[in-house]
């Protein structure tokens, strides 16, 4: 397990994240496809919080993208590096998943996020700043649709609808189980939406959440419980 400090001139108020996502998100790249469904490794990235203790716990575990198999996890603890504050959530997160992805002993391949790409009030939520500062394809795959519109799916197990945002496009409702709530995806950085809702049914083979997500979250649970156990 790694232990992360913040890193030095990390944004300690809103106005400074805010000015950090502005200069980010013209690096965005939406014109590649991003690697092929079910080839190479795809690997999952989610955190859990202690706030009572300042404590955060980030887990990636990265599977087999045609097996689905874990090839390799590694988790990372640290402070909780700024404040609560809706579509800033990453500067919460970044820190500690860069570690955990960093400890991995292999290549990431495509990164999943439990949350949002272009999905995002400001067009820039985690999958979307993470991609920029590793350069790695990354997509958002959210439980909720945060504060957009769409229509619901039809119910079988690949239906899909756009999620809007003032009339435009910023990712889809994806039904990856048949009659069972949908799951949103949006784009992160040099993917597709179409290729990122090709993975996202890629990893869904039995439960409506990737296993990508599913696994990243049983890890960086336990990765919490252990560190705070210790204090």
């Amino acid at each position: 397990m790694t232990i992360v400090n913040i890193p030095a001139g990390w944004p300690a108020t809103e106005e400074a994240a805010r000015a950090v996502q502005d200069e980010l998100r013209a690096r965005v790249v939406l014109d590649e496809p991003g690697p092929p469904p079910g080839t190479g490794r795809v690997t999952g990235v989610d955190v859990a919080y202690d706030d009572e203790r300042d404590v955060v716990a980030a887990a990636a575990v990265a599977l087999d993208a045609a097996s689905l198999d874990v090839v390799a996890e590694a988790t990372a603890v640290g402070r909780i590096s700024f404040p609560y504050v809706p579509g800033l959530l990453a500067f919460r997160e970044l820190p500690t998943v860069l570690a955990a992805l960093d400890a991995l002993p292999c290549e990431p391949g495509l990164v999943v996020c439990d949350g949002y790409g272009l999905a995002h009030p400001r067009r820039f939520g985690l999958a979307a700043h993470l991609g920029v500062l590793t350069g790695l394809p990354a997509i958002g795959v959210a439980k909720n649709p945060f504060t957009f519109a769409y229509d619901d799916p039809d119910a079988p197990r690949g239906s899909s609808s756009p999620l809007l945002a003032d009339g435009e496009e910023v990712g889809r409702a994806l039904r990856t189980r048949t009659g069972v709530k949908p799951v949103f995806v949006s784009v992160g950085h040099r993917v597709t939406l179409e290729n990122a809702c090709a993975h996202t049914l890629a990893l869904t083979p039995e439960f409506r959440l990737p296993e990508t997500t599913r696994r990243a979250d049983s890890l960086c649970r336990r990765a919490l419980q252990e560190a705070t156990t210790r204090r």
